[in-house]
């Protein structure tokens, strides 16, 4: 049985976390799996517990001194002994490696999740723990990254491990999956008619995900389209300021447990975010939900959609309301039928199965590497 240590900044509703979550999840006969988060339980905590994976949260808080935590997180490493350690995001990153150097810990690896990063929008400690990280990138046994962009955009930042792995995406496609009385039942809670079309953005509010471009395109889109409503979906985005004119169009619903349901509503998933993501989950759920998408041109988003929807340049509105219009134009069948055609992709590229024994894989193939 090879013991497998997560280490994880958090456990809030980004894509790493729900990646996390169903591969540490799955049942297996040979790899014990937990979960180390740096900070609480957030959203996922429990959904592991109740899948059976023991978790360790170590209460790091933002703005304080994270000594406590690391300090923590090697006695724990060090009881545990995992035969490998796998890290989630930056900040886990440079804690998990050395933490594990203290500990003893061998095998390494780091799981990267996004692709270009604007540091300038972000806090400057991000950037300068990356650029630590790329000067230590050759302790990890390997580092992973969830997308080809993923690794280039790193590589490009100075990131040069012994060992480059590619770990994509998976999804739960019994999960994420149509359902047409869910559709007409949960439009009819919201005010949506069966003939409205419905676009949808499901996102944070934050830099990366171009609300304001979303905004934009359909402030084009609007007066010709008079059957036209909007989702947006995600932390803060009932707290958004809706430009006045798409106010009576648009319900804004925050952050919402209940994703798989709405994703059904839709006629059309739109991601404009404008740099970073390395393989947007959003696509994925989108596409196994069969809910074509319009999506820009960041991470391997064109790599995954592939002919079952719309690629546009991030940062053009007029691109993306066009792309919208070409979908929402097409006649329900159409519509559905393209739809399918993104299900099925999902299912026979991107299964959670497929996922899942990728990860299952490198875990092996380090835990009996000599080192």
């Amino acid at each position: 049985m090879i013991r497998v240590v997560h280490i994880i900044t958090a456990l809030g509703s980004g894509g790493a976390e729900r990646v996390l979550n169903l591969v540490a999840s799955v049942p297996s006969h040979d790899l014990n799996q937990s979960v180390i988060c740096l900070t609480d339980e957030g959203v996922y905590g429990r959904t592991l517990r109740e899948a059976g994976v023991t978790l360790h949260c170590l209460g790091m808080q933002r703005g304080r001194s994270p000594v406590g935590a690391f300090l923590a997180l090697v006695r724990l490493l060090r009881r545990l002994k995992p035969d490998v350690v796998m890290t989630w995001l930056y900040h886990a990153d440079l804690m998990g490696t050395l933490a594990g150097r203290l500990a003893g810990v061998r095998r390494i690896i780091w799981n990267i999740r996004c692709s270009s990063m604007d540091f300038a929008s972000y806090a400057p400690t991000t950037h300068r723990i990356v650029k630590v990280l790329a000067r230590l990138s050759r302790v990890p046994s390997a580092v992973a990254a969830n997308s080809q962009a993923g690794r280039q955009a790193h590589a490009a930042l100075g990131y040069r491990p012994r060992r480059w792995a590619y770990l994509p995406n998976g999804f739960d496609t019994d999960f994420w999956r149509p359902d047409a009385n869910d559709r007409m039942r949960v439009r009819r809670e919201l005010g949506l008619a069966d003939d409205d079309r419905v676009v949808g953005l499901i996102a944070r509010v934050d830099p990366q995900k171009g609300h304001e471009f979303f905004f934009e395109a359909l402030e084009f889109l609007a007066p010709h389209h008079p059957r036209l409503r909007i989702l947006l979906i995600g932390k803060g985005t009932d707290e958004l300021p809706i430009p006045s004119g798409l106010r009576p169009q648009t319900r804004a619903l925050g952050e919402r447990r209940d994703v798989e349901v709405l994703m059904r509503t839709l006629d059309v998933c739109v991601v404009a975010s404008t740099f970073g993501e390395g393989f947007p989950n959003v696509v994925g759920e989108a596409m196994a939900s069969g809910v074509p998408c319009v999506a820009t041109d960041v991470g391997d988003s064109a790599l995954v959609v592939g002919e079952t929807g719309r690629i546009v340049p991030p940062r053009n509105s007029q691109a993306l309301a066009t792309a919208m219009a070409e979908l929402l134009d097409q006649p329900s069948g159409h519509l559905h039928a393209l739809g399918a055609r993104a299900r099925a992709r999902i299912q026979s590229e991107y299964s959670i199965a497929s996922c899942f024994e990728r990860y299952r894989s490198i875990f092996q193939n380090l835990a009996n590497t000599s080192l």
